[in-house]
């Protein structure tokens, strides 16, 4: 099976929407992928993708206008601080967001989707990546999404998972290991921003965890060998330098339409460009 194109899509939370528009505007210039490589909300688009190609764009469209992020972090302040004292670790149950996959794909193991997908959480006993390539979809899938103290960790086997974006934010190098030599990077907007010196308390940690997450994509894009096609998609966000505080909001449905919409207009431009070169 050739595998020459892959989709790469990163994790971000609520900004994950940018992804949506990414896939339209691919999907208007005729690009498809021949693997899905995905990552926390990058593995949930990504799988919807997979799961049914020819209708994914409207499915997800409709999903982040409606469904998912309110369905993943569903509750009250009270309801949230109940699971919180239940639990001592997480804020949110997933078993909505189990409930919502579960009805959302057709197919209930990796290995049956429409196109080969795969996706990476990170094993809390082994303190390591866990690429899942086959089994039970919608477990691969909760595991790669854990979001450390909103959601709980995965169990799958004898191992329990947390979101693939402490391991893997933008999973480039998996693609081109699987011998991808067109890649297409689909992220959240978070790269386009420039970091700086932090000049505020809050603002060391948030800088220090958004070094760690960025340090391996920057590292593979700049080792990748020569005769790799890497396109990273616009997402059309702010460059102003800096952290930003809208990552914070986890559960703000108010910029939803707005992200998918510049990230489509931004993504179309430049393959647009791209084609006409």
């Amino acid at each position: 099976m050739s595998l020459d194109t892959a989709f790469v899509l990163g994790g971000g939370g609520v900004l994950g929407a940018h992804e949506v528009g990414m896939l339209r505007a691919l999907d208007e210039a005729g690009i498809k992928p021949d693997v899905i490589i995905g990552t926390s909300v990058g593995a949930l688009n990504g799988v919807v993708l997979a799961a049914s190609p020819a209708e994914a764009v409207a499915r997800l469209t409709t999903l982040w206008g409606s469904d998912i992020v309110r369905t993943a972090f569903a509750g009250s302040w009270v309801t949230r601080l109940s699971t919180l004292a239940r639990s001592g670790t997480h804020l949110h149950s997933s078993e909505p967001l189990r409930g919502l996959l579960a009805r959302t794909l057709p197919v209930s193991r990796i290995e049956d989707l429409s196109v080969p997908f795969q996706c990476v959480a990170a094993s809390v006993e082994r303190a390591a990546a866990h690429w899942f390539t086959e089994g039970p979809l919608v477990d691969a899938v909760l595991a790669s999404c854990a979001v450390p103290g909103l959601l709980p960790p995965v169990r799958v086997g004898d191992d329990h998972y947390l979101d693939g974006g402490l391991v893997h934010s933008i999973p480039v190098g998996r693609a081109v290991a699987l011998g991808a030599r067109r890649v297409y990077v689909l992220h959240v907007g978070r790269i386009e921003r420039p970091l700086v010196v932090p000049r505020r308390p809050w603002e060391v940690g948030m800088t220090a965890f958004e070094i760690a997450r960025r340090h391996r994509f920057t590292e593979e894009m700049a080792t990748l060998p020569d005769d790799i096609e890497v396109h990273v998609m616009p997402a059309g966000s702010e460059s102003r330098p800096g952290i930003d505080l809208s990552q914070l909001r986890y559960r703000d449905l108010s910029h939803i339409s707005e992200y998918i919409d510049r990230a489509y207009r931004a993504s179309s431009d430049y393959l647009a460009r791209r084609s006409s070169s």
